[in-house]
């Protein structure tokens, strides 16, 4: 009896690990846990797509293309991702194609905007603050201003935020990509409207 109780309760667990592991292998989108750590300074696309890849990888979901959600003048975010869906660690879709993520139908929020681990993002009224996401974008996903000199530069200079809790102060407080610009370039700058130099990852295959 007692091998029994055993063989179900091993067999429950396993079933347990191989439900997460499943669906973790099917995340698409994740807010960073961190910042690289030389603020909007990310080494360019190149810089922060690698830094996607690296938490990816180190969060067990492996063999997909990451894509930062950022803008240049060279590439507009909205073009960088895919096509969608995208699907949070949690297995939430959050939207299901670049039309539907720049519409009022998504569904980043801050219980959804998750990081790569499946943990919430501090927002509003969290200390510390953390709610500001790097875009360098307009609401449609184009290119706004100048973005930190492109993702290479942490002095002086701005870049577009978005609020993922959809709350709190700027021009359009409740835009999950656009709601005002950054301080700064520098990473203590970034952290003085509430961020902390964090970005959107969409995998694009």
């Amino acid at each position: 009896m007692m091998l029994k109780q055993i063989a179900l309760t091993m067999t429950m667990i396993l079933a347990t690990i191989s439900h997460v592991q499943a669906q973790d292998a099917d995340m698409s989108f994740f807010i960073t846990s961190v910042n690289p750590g030389n603020g909007a300074d990310l080494g360019g696309l190149a810089g922060a797509d690698a830094h996607c890849g690296a938490l990816a990888e180190a969060a067990g979901v492996s063999g997909k293309i990451w894509r930062a959600y950022l803008s240049t003048d060279a590439e507009n975010a909205r073009d960088r991702i895919g096509e969608g869906p995208w699907m949070n660690a949690k297995g939430v879709v959050v939207a299901l194609n670049v039309d539907d993520l720049h519409s009022e139908n998504n569904k980043l929020n801050k219980e959804n905007a998750l990081d790569e681990t499946g943990a919430l993002v501090n927002g509003r009224g969290d200390s510390p603050n953390r709610h500001d996401i790097l875009t360098g974008s307009n609401a449609d996903g184009t290119l706004a201003g100048n973005a930190c000199s492109f993702w290479t530069s942490s002095g002086e200079g701005s870049a577009i935020v978005g609020h993922h809790d959809r709350q709190g102060g700027g021009a359009e407080p409740t835009s999950w990509n656009a709601a005002h610009g950054s301080r700064g370039c520098g990473l203590e700058a970034l952290r003085g409207t509430g961020g902390a130099g964090l970005y959107y990852c969409f995998a694009r295959e």
